[in-house]
């Protein structure tokens, strides 16, 4: 006799099998925001947005079954989502700063797809003083007039404070005939301009080069400063001046290190290096410095630096100059660690 047979029931097919995925994305939108949740749409392309607001629009009534089997599918992509990347070449770029040499940043950011869809603005506005001024030196007055615009209301006073009094008066008077233009004419000129910021060839050094020679005489001796800067003034007078301006010797701590900062400026300094380095500053005329020093440190410091000092007396050169190479040295790596700053000399 043949055994029986369950007859199962078919399984339904899903409601939602007949639905596009843009209709399911207009549900889930609606839903969430229909629940409160706020949804930055803005991000996604201009086409996207146009193409979900046709969906909404185009939405009617949508029964429970349906609404509960689109959210049950959405939820279900959410978890299975181990890594989400948005934001294409350009969000990369900026992900990527400075872990890519520039060159590579900027063959990458001459991309249409860069060009087309990161917004220009926010790197401009991130420009310094110096840097707007040179870009916009180069500028029709009314490419200057949307670029100010465009800033906050404190850096373009500044900018306008810079520029010569006619060109500030008709780049004012330029910003109001801006009320026309459209967003479009905006968004061309950004990308004008950074395709401007981008187009500058690589570099091999971060720094000028007065900058490097004022940093390798730092560390020399006072001889071989001397015999420098001398054929500098002979070969190149205004090389000379601001090499000379970047110098950093041991006879600048009173003038260039705040007294506030003197025990930062010394701290990877060896007391013993700094002892010999002060008297030896006190026996080449140079007490100033000798003093300046020791009043900045903590009083138990200071007092029993003064002692040594006092104790050590007179060094010989040859061994008074190598301790006083490390404690501009030391000084200087402080300054280029960030860890303490220059007194600026205009300030005074």
């Amino acid at each position: 006799m043949p055994q029986d047979i369950d007859i199962l029931d078919p399984v339904p097919a899903p409601l939602t099998q007949d639905m596009s995925a843009r209709t399911k994305a207009a549900i889930v939108v609606r839903f969430l925001m229909q629940e409160g949740a706020e949804i930055d749409l803005a991000a996604l392309p201009t086409s996207l947005q146009a193409d979900l607001t046709r969906e909404i629009a185009d939405l009617r009534l949508i029964d429970r079954a349906t609404l509960a089997e689109v959210i049950e599918e959405f939820a279900h992509e959410l978890d299975s989502i181990g890594l989400t990347a948005q934001g294409g070449l350009g969000s990369a770029l900026r992900l990527l700063e400075g872990k890519i040499t520039n060159d590579t940043a900027r063959r990458l950011r001459q991309d249409a797809v860069v060009r087309l869809f990161e917004d220009p603005w926010g790197r401009i506005k991130q420009l310094d003083e110096k840097e707007l001024l040179k870009l916009l030196d180069a500028e029709t007055t009314e490419i200057a007039a949307v670029v100010l615009s465009k800033l906050d209301v404190t850096k373009a006073a500044a900018l306008l404070g810079e520029m010569p009094g006619p060109r500030a008066r008709k780049i004012s008077f330029a910003i109001s005939q801006t009320a026309g233009v459209t967003p479009q004419a905006v968004d061309r000129i950004g990308q004008s301009l950074m395709a401007q910021l981008d187009n500058k060839p690589e570099r091999a050094f971060a720094t000028l080069p007065e900058d490097r020679i004022a940093a390798i005489l730092t560390a020399a001796s006072d001889d071989l400063r001397d015999e420098v800067m001398n054929g500098l003034r002979e070969t190149d007078p205004e090389l000379a001046e601001r090499v000379l301006a970047g110098v950093f010797t041991f006879e600048d701590i009173p003038t260039r290190i705040a007294a506030v900062d003197v025990e930062t400026a010394v701290k990877t300094v060896t007391q013993t290096d700094m002892i010999i380095a002060l008297c030896h500053a006190n026996g080449n005329g140079m007490e100033e410095v000798s003093e300046f020093i020791p009043s900045g440190l903590s009083r138990r410091m200071a007092k029993t630096t003064r002692e040594e000092i006092e104790e050590r007396g007179a060094v010989k050169t040859k061994e008074g100059e190598p301790a006083v190479t490390a404690l501009v040295s030391g000084t200087q790596g402080q300054i280029s660690a960030d860890e303490i700053s220059f007194v600026d000399l205009d300030d005074n």
